[in-house]
Order: structure tokens, then C-alpha cells, then sequence
């Protein structure tokens, strides 16, 4: 069955960078859009960016455009999120999400703090 695993979750610090990455397996990863989203302690998830089959669209939400980047790897089932520029308010569980199947990983935590 699909399976969505995250890693690359840790502490950085304000001003830092962190690249966290998003395995697939058990569907075709190519054909589908993936989602990022993000949920922080007593908050509504919500959504961080997506990015198209083929990796050559994407859109951000506001709080993280031009600091935050998606990119996927299709020959190796990868979705990566490259954060610059990392503040508090960055801290959140981080979720990946194919489009189809409907599908979510676990979730890995990052932590911005000094």
C-alpha cells in the first residue's frame, strides 16, 4: 500500500537552514502532485506548498514564500522542502501528502529556537 515517510526533522537555529525529505512507495510517485504542510503545537495544520508531477510547478504559502523550496527527485520516489532563513514561528510538525493516492506521512518535527 502507499507509504509516505519523512525525515530530516531537528533543532536549528533562528536564521538557519534545513533541507527535510519525503520517501514513497507503493504508487507510481511520478504521476502524482505532492503537498507539504505544516502543524504547530495547538494550531490548525496547514498547508506549506505543492508541487507538480513533474516537478516543474510549485506555489508556496505566503508565511514561507521565498524562503521555502519544494523539488522532487522521480527516479529515486523523493519530495524535498528546503527552508532558508528558519524562524520561530517555523517550528511545526511537517507533513508530506500525495495528491493520488490520497495519502500522508508521519510527519517529522522541526524546531527553530536559540
Amino acid at each position: 500500500q502507499a507509504q509516505l515517510v519523512e525525515s530530516g526533522g531537528k533543532l536549528v537555529q533562528p536564521g538557519g537552514t534545513l533541507r527535510i525529505s519525503c520517501v514513497g512507495s507503493g504508487f507510481t510517485f511520478s504521476n502524482t502532485v505532492m503537498l507539504w504542510y505544516r502543524q504547530a503545537p495547538g494550531k490548525e495544520r496547514e498547508w506549506v506548498g505543492t508541487i507538480g508531477a513533474e516537478g516543474d510547478l510549485a506555489n508556496y504559502a505566503d508565511s514561507v514564500k521565498g524562503r521555502f523550496t519544494m523539488s522532487r527527485d522521480n527516479g529515486k520516489n523523493t519530495l524535498d522542502l528546503q527552508m532558508n532563513n528558519l524562524k520561530p514561528e517555523d517550528t511545526a510538525v511537517y507533513f508530506c501528502r500525495s495528491l493520488s493516492p490520497d495519502h500522508w506521512g508521519q510527519g517529522t518535527q522541526v524546531t527553530v529556537s536559540s
